[in-house]
């Protein structure tokens, strides 16, 4: 069981000794061999499924934990596995296995007029902290990402996630073993206070060398203005779909109610609806009473009331709320223009959708969006690095500095210049 500890020199004295193994951990991982590291993750999903029975109880023991507290059902969503989940789990870390070794591809090479031979080839960050909250998934995929890359990893559970984080830990330690691989090379943090969080912000000594947040608001917002290292940062996903008068309605309904209603609680799930207004006529009503039929709330804009003056109307702070329930904001705006001009307004440049038929309007769609990811006539809900083929994700990355979009073992790498010569001297 993880155990909390008073906040203090000790709390200092634990991360700090834990920055200080992985980064000897770090080391070896980074010349491992593409055999050792694919053994030891089909170990770990082995592990995993011999351990089931263990893994659902200990989450068991979790989900009573927040019985009774005023908990959305999205998180409850977040935190539950089943047996499914477990299958899946197992199914990702085989999926990371399958995956080309990114250490050591040469990804552009080149001659010099004077004879030089220049190499740009892909190298491991060296030690990841992950800092997350309620989904224990996020102990596999990291874990898994991490040591596929040649990375040592640092996982930061939330409390409400522990017992079960620290199960599937467990196995993630018994496939490294298994492997002959440092068994520090994935580490979860003991300790749930959030004194541990500072201190990896703080970088344990120069222990690490990125900070990945993956949770609500308040952590990503802490960790960017804290973290002392690079942050690869996750923010919320306040996804937009963009009805174009040009989309087929039948298509249109279908993706619109996977993208809100197949799982709220992911940051992929759509979170406002914009409709053309060349389409009130055609398109809007439709739509409104397929995601009414859903089992959707509707926040209305004063144009969609109008049309259907029962529905609640949208406040200002409705267009910039990511809900992670099964709500979602309407409005009708002036075409491509319109829409793109609101996006550029509420995003929080995550994903969004446009359904058209009309190429000019994707073209500018793709165009003029800078969002992490956009689809044409797809579901939001594909924003998942495993959907990307990618085996899992440790998170969408919406910044724009290294990582963007799906974070997976390209993602956790970085690169060297390796240059070849025959005697040259600079002259």
């Amino acid at each position: 069981m993880l155990d909390t500890v008073a906040p203090g020199p000790d709390i200092d004295v634990l991360m700090n000794h834990i920055g200080r193994k992985a980064k000897a951990a770090a080391r070896p991982l980074g010349f491992a061999s593409t055999e050792a590291k694919n053994s030891a993750l089909n170990a770990m999903a082995d592990a995993i499924l011999g351990n089931k029975t263990h893994i659902l109880a200990e989450n068991a023991k979790d989900l009573k934990d927040i019985e009774g507290t005023e908990i959305l059902a999205s998180f409850v969503d977040r935190l539950t596995l089943n047996d499914k989940r477990i299958a899946e789990i197992a199914e990702g870390i085989r999926a990371i296995a399958a995956l080309a070794d990114p250490v050591g591809e040469v990804i552009a090479a080149w001659d010099r007029p004077n004879g030089l031979k220049i190499e740009r080839v892909r190298t491991p960050l060296g030690v990841i902290g992950v800092i997350f909250e309620s989904r224990p998934n996020v102990t596999a995929d990291a874990g898994a990402l991490c040591l596929k890359a040649g990375n040592a990893v640092i996982l930061r559970c939330g409390s409400d996630s522990r017992r079960s984080s620290q199960a599937i830990h467990a196995c993630l330690v018994e496939g490294l073993k298994a492997a002959g691989l440092p068994e520090h090379a994935i580490q979860l943090v003991p300790v749930t206070d959030r004194a541990a969080v500072g201190a990896m912000l703080r970088g344990l000594g120069g222990a690490i060398d990125v900070i990945v947040p993956r949770g609500g608001k308040s952590l990503v917002a802490r960790v960017q203005n804290e973290a002392r290292v690079p942050v690869f940062a996750h923010l919320e996903g306040l996804c937009h779909i963009y009805v174009d008068a040009s989309a087929d309605i039948e298509m249109a309904k279908k993706i619109i109610v996977n993208a809100k209603m197949r799982r709220t609680g992911i940051c992929g799930a759509a979170e406002t609806l914009l409709v053309d207004g060349a389409a009130i006529g055609t398109h809007l009503t439709p739509l409104l009473e397929v995601l009414t039929e859903a089992g959707c709330e509707i926040r209305a804009s004063a144009t969609v009331l109008k049309v259907a003056p029962g529905l609640k109307p949208a406040t200002e702070e409705d267009w910039s709320t990511e809900y992670l329930d099964a709500i979602i904001s309407v409005a009708v705006v002036d075409g491509i223009s319109g829409a793109i001009a609101h996006i550029q307004t509420y995003s929080s440049n995550h994903t969004e959708a446009v359904i058209a038929e009309d190429p000019a309007v994707v073209a500018r769609f793709f165009t003029e969006v800078d969002s992490a990811i956009l689809l044409h006539n797809a579901s939001t809900q594909f924003a998942d690095g495993g959907e990307f083929g990618m085996g899992a994700e440790i998170g969408i990355a919406t910044g724009k500095m290294h990582a963007r979009g799906p974070v997976g073992v390209e993602q956790l790498t970085s690169f060297k210049y390796r240059v070849h010569g025959a005697g040259q001297t600079r002259p």
